[in-house]
């Protein structure tokens, strides 16, 4: 069976499970964030060794709750992405009940500039590229999963007609350079660790993270306004606000060290406002700089 049609019955799948109600979904996400604690899963390992390196001054109790809060917010950015990859955008964006520096962006299309949009893997960034895609054509970057069936899933989840998917590969860059000289707009999830060799270490909550560069690259040679965007949950239920914020000048710095201390804050800046929401379930501090001595903090 061909990926595409295994993809096209998982979506399907997907799509019948999705119909139940918000407080059913929500409960097993509850649920499965449980079911992680309880048999010490990947994610509930890694997202405790994440707090331990990020907030290592949290009293024990203080850090056993931020992870189960963790945990929650986690699986339910699960749940609520599949719901929202399986119904029409114009029945997700309702959801959108705040908006805050919308202005930013729309000012800056109108004026016909190139728009990098920095989205970190805080509250739901599915919902903000169906935003984007609600307002005009834009591109994003996304990293391609090992399966061919995962990935042709994702592109027919993620697909609409105003939507450009860009594999994180070669290519990739000479793809969202032309879009952005020609002042287009791209998306990019600027707290994924590259490859070695393919970012800058600068700190992340007090720890040397590997840092991607692409964004600061485009950013140097493009001068696309650079903007912070993010959904963030703000109740109980599935209802969310919409935030636009100026990347600070550094992150277009022409020395990369700059450039990515200047993200790297930014993102810790987004973090901070709930750390719940952010994804602590992430190996983020995999590689380590050279000559340090240490060793990968996972094992």
């Amino acid at each position: 069976m061909k990926p595409q049609t295994q993809a096209h019955a998982l979506h399907w799948t997907v799509a019948k499970l999705m119909r139940l109600p918000w407080p059913w979904l929500m409960a097993l996400a509850d649920g499965l964030a449980w079911l992680w604690r309880r048999t010490d899963a990947r994610e509930s390992r890694v997202a405790w060794r994440n707090l331990e390196l990020a907030y290592p001054d949290l009293l024990p109790s203080e850090r056993q709750t931020l992870h189960q809060a963790i945990l929650r917010s986690t699986t339910r950015q699960v749940m609520e992405t599949l719901r929202f990859w399986t119904r029409p955008h114009a029945e997700n964006l309702p959801l959108l009940r705040r908006s805050h520096g919308v202005e930013l962006f729309d000012q800056a299309v109108a004026a016909g500039r190139p728009v990098l949009v920095a989205a970190p893997h805080f509250g739901n960034w599915e919902l903000l590229n169906q935003w984007l895609a609600s307002r005009g054509p834009f591109a994003f970057v996304y990293r391609v999963p090992e399966s061919p069936v995962g990935d042709a899933f994702l592109l027919r989840a993620r697909g609409a007609d105003t939507i450009t998917q860009v594999r994180a590969e070669g290519a990739a860059v000479r793809q969202l350079w032309k879009r952005l000289k020609e002042g287009g707009v791209v998306a990019i999830l600027p707290d994924q660790q590259p490859k070695a060799g393919d970012g800058e270490f600068a700190p992340f909550f007090g720890v040397q993270a590997l840092t991607m560069t692409l964004l600061s690259r485009l950013a140097e040679r493009t001068g696309a306004v650079v903007l912070f965007a993010w959904c963030e949950r703000i109740g109980p239920g599935p209802d969310f606000a919409l935030h636009f914020e100026p990347a600070p000048a550094a992150i277009a710095d022409a020395d990369p060290r700059v450039a990515v201390a200047a993200l790297n804050a930014g993102v810790e800046k987004i973090a901070r406002r709930d750390p719940a929401q952010y994804q602590w379930t992430y190996k983020r501090y995999t590689l380590r700089p050279a000559g340090s001595g240490e060793e990968n903090p996972y094992r």
